[in-house]
């Protein structure tokens, strides 16, 4: 059974397309829950959630992406945890993917990415995600991962409040557990046309390198909160 974790902060233009869109895409027999782990929005998410009607578990959690999957792992009770950002719409019978995939003893991984945009770049920079090269993994590929296996990690590393994703991925990769599924997640391009794609390239270039020569979780905060925002 797959419990699907959702970490949202002002999301209220998304979330409800995106709980529809899980519940149409997946199997009700694969899905022991939907958690919501909600980081003290102020634009009504909460309220759009509750006035939905269905059978979502709703958390409140500090803010910080971290903290609220590690809640929303803590309280779920799926043998697998699906870790999905609130602008990234999984494929179709994304459950049964990651299941076989499980099955297979694949014990963690992702999906391929497209962004929702055209340009050329954003087109590119999807078609690299086919591969396992690690520079092309990041948290709108989404993340599975069995819950034996999230446990022996430790869950997200919480110091960090941005690059959590990819500091888990590190550690998977480093353990040789990792696979990407052939079939897309579609992801929001947001960002990307609200500051510019090439500057936004730039500054998350910056970010990886930054890690990569040793930089701190405080640096890379107080950068991406300078620069991005």
């Amino acid at each position: 059974m797959i419990s699907i974790i959702i970490p949202i902060l002002n999301e209220a233009k998304t979330i409800e397309d995106l709980l529809f869109h899980v519940i149409d895409h997946s199997s009700l027999e694969t899905i022991s829950e939907i958690i919501v782990v909600d980081g003290q929005s102020i634009d009504g998410s909460q309220e759009i959630i509750k006035r939905l009607g269905l059978r979502i578990k709703l958390l409140s959690s500090p803010k910080g992406r971290a903290k609220q999957m590690n809640l929303g792992a803590k309280e779920a009770s799926g043998d697998i945890l699906y870790f999905l950002h609130a602008d990234s719409f999984p494929p179709l019978h994304f459950d049964k993917l990651i299941i076989s995939e499980v099955k297979k003893g694949n014990n963690a991984g992702c999906f391929r990415l497209k962004f929702d945009s055209n340009h050329w770049w954003l087109r590119l920079a999807g078609w690299l995600t086919q591969f396992s090269w690690r520079a092309c993994r990041g948290g709108d590929q989404s993340q599975f991962i069995t819950r034996a296996l999230f446990d022996e990690i430790g869950g997200f590393d919480e110091n960090f409040t941005i690059y959590e994703d990819n500091i888990l991925i590190n550690e998977l990769y480093a353990r040789k557990e990792f696979v990407v599924i052939n079939k897309k997640i579609v992801t929001s391009a947001r960002l990307y046309r609200k500051l510019g794609i090439w500057k936004l390239q730039y500054h998350f270039w910056m970010i990886y390198v930054k890690k990569w020569l040793g930089a701190s979780a405080d640096d890379l905060c107080t950068y991406y909160n300078k620069y991005i925002g």
